[in-house]
């Protein structure tokens, strides 16, 4: 199954796709209310983000909570860091940390 890069006004997306309608379908099933910019087949199978491109250096782990505060926010870091606050009872700071770090492993 080919591996498709969707790109919104918002998001950037990589999913498992048949063909790019099934692609268009699986964004609009998560974001319904933005519009597609731009849907492409990658030439491979596997997406690769650098680490050190992100400024990330070390082992890092994601978290679970971090993730599902972003999905509840749909993608919305300012309510995804509210909602973090509110989950685990951390400071502002922590909580944008934990939010950021995570937008950038690809939750």
């Amino acid at each position: 199954m080919p591996l498709f890069e969707i790109e919104t006004n918002a998001h950037i997306m990589i999913a498992w796709a048949e063909n790019k309608e099934d692609a268009t379908e699986i964004a609009k099933s998560y974001y319904p209310e933005e519009e597609i910019v731009r849907l492409t087949k990658r030439p491979r199978d596997i997406w690769v983000i650098s680490k050190r491109l992100l400024g990330i250096d070390g082992h890092t782990e994601p978290c679970d909570v971090a993730r599902e505060c972003l999905a509840k926010a749909k993608g919305d870091k300012v309510h995804a860091i509210r909602l973090y606050m509110l989950d685990t009872g951390t400071d502002l700071h922590e909580a944008q940390k934990a939010i950021e770090t995570n937008m950038s492993l690809g939750w």
